[in-house]
C-alpha cells in the first residue's frame, strides 16, 4: 500500500476541516469542522499503523481512543451550544464575542 494517498486525502481533510474553524462563524460548522480534522489524524494514524506493521496496532488502539474522545467532544460542546442559543438567541460565534465584551465593559464600569 502506497502511503501517499491515505496521507493526501487527510492533508485534505485536515485543510478542509482548518478552513472551516477559521472561516465559519456558526457554532455547529465549527464543531463539525473539528470533527472533520480529528477524523484526517484517525486516517493517518490508521495509515501509518499499516504501512509500519505493528504487531500491537498502537495506531488502531490510539485511533479508538481519538475516537471516544471525539464523541464526548461533540456531546458536550453540543450541550453548550444548545444552551448558549436558548439564553442569547444565537450561535453566531462573532454576536456571542461581541455580548461578551459588552457585559465586561459593563462590569467594570
Amino acid at each position: 500500500m502506497h502511503l501517499a494517498y491515505p496521507a493526501v486525502l487527510a492533508v485534505l481533510l485536515f485543510s478542509t476541516g482548518l478552513y472551516g474553524v477559521l472561516a465559519r462563524r456558526n457554532s455547529i460548522l465549527v464543531l463539525m469542522s473539528v470533527e472533520l480534522m480529528l477524523n484526517a489524524v484517525n486516517l493517518n494514524l490508521v495509515a501509518f499503523d499499516v504501512w509500519l506493521r505493528d504487531a500491537l496496532h498502537a495506531g488502531q488502539a490510539l485511533t479508538l481512543f481519538t475516537i471516544a474522545i471525539a464523541a464526548a467532544e461533540i456531546g458536550i460542546g453540543l450541550a453548550i451550544v444548545l444552551m448558549v442559543y436558548r439564553n442569547r438567541g444565537t450561535a453566531d460565534i462573532d454576536k456571542l464575542r461581541d455580548t461578551a465584551e459588552t457585559a465586561d465593559s459593563e462590569v467594570a464600569a
